[in-house]
């Protein structure tokens, strides 16, 4: 739980996370969203604080689940498989419940949201196979 190996890929993930997300979400959905948004309940100014604190957390346990799913195959490959695992359940899987439950986005807008949160979750996968790969061999 609190090897070299899940702590330095939860640091990398965490910076990634608030990259990635701040590019997709921050920037990219907010034009492809256009027109998508059912009742707009966004804050004008996010509170960047809790961002990262919930990207930090949030890398903890994909890394710690990471660990745990890898058993010792340390890949690019295996790192967006499961990311895109993680994409389906956490992205696609609530943005059906959402749009069920919600008015926060037409149909399409749920969907496009899910596209992100693949490209998110592969990525960060990807990073934090990567940084197993790096150091696994070195514990």
């Amino acid at each position: 739980m609190f090897s070299k190996s899940n702590l330095l890929a939860t640091v990398v993930a965490t910076i990634v996370m608030f990259l990635l997300g701040y590019l997709l979400w921050g920037i990219a959905a907010e034009s492809l969203m256009d027109g998508h948004v059912v009742t707009d309940i966004f804050k004008e100014e996010p509170d960047f604080v809790f961002i990262i604190l919930g990207n930090l957390v949030a890398a903890f346990a994909l890394s710690n689940l990471y660990g745990k799913w890898a058993r010792g195959h340390h890949s690019a490959k295996e790192g967006a498989q499961f990311g895109a695992w993680i994409a389906l359940f956490a992205g696609l899987g609530t943005a059906l419940i959402q749009y069920a439950t919600a008015n926060m986005f037409d149909l399409t807008g749920h969907l496009m949201d899910f596209v992100l949160a693949l490209v998110y979750f592969v990525v960060t996968g990807v990073v934090i196979a990567l940084v197993y790969q790096k150091t696994s061999a070195k514990e």
